[in-house]
C-alpha cells in the first residue's frame, strides 16, 4: 500500500466512524501540522521514482472514475 492509498484509506475509516465534523475535530486535536513538512516530504519521496509518482496519480484517477 502507498502512502497516499493509507492517507485516504485512513481519512476514509475516521470519517466512517466520526462522521465529517468529528474527523476533522479529531484531526485538529491530534495537532497535527507542526513540523518541518518539506524535509519529511522530501525524506519520504526519496525512494520513489517518477515511474511510482505517476503510477499512484492514474490509481488516484481510476478511483474516482
Amino acid at each position: 500500500m502507498t502512502l497516499i492509498e493509507l492517507r485516504t484509506k485512513g481519512y476514509q475509516a475516521l470519517v466512517k466512524e466520526l462522521g465529517q465534523i468529528d474527523t476533522i475535530r479529531f484531526l485538529q486535536e491530534m495537532g497535527w501540522g507542526s513540523g518541518d513538512y518539506t524535509k519529511e516530504r522530501q525524506e519520504s519521496l526519496k525512494n520513489v521514482t517518477r515511474a511510482e509518482f505517476w503510477q499512484d496519480i492514474e490509481e488516484i484517477r481510476k478511483d474516482k472514475i
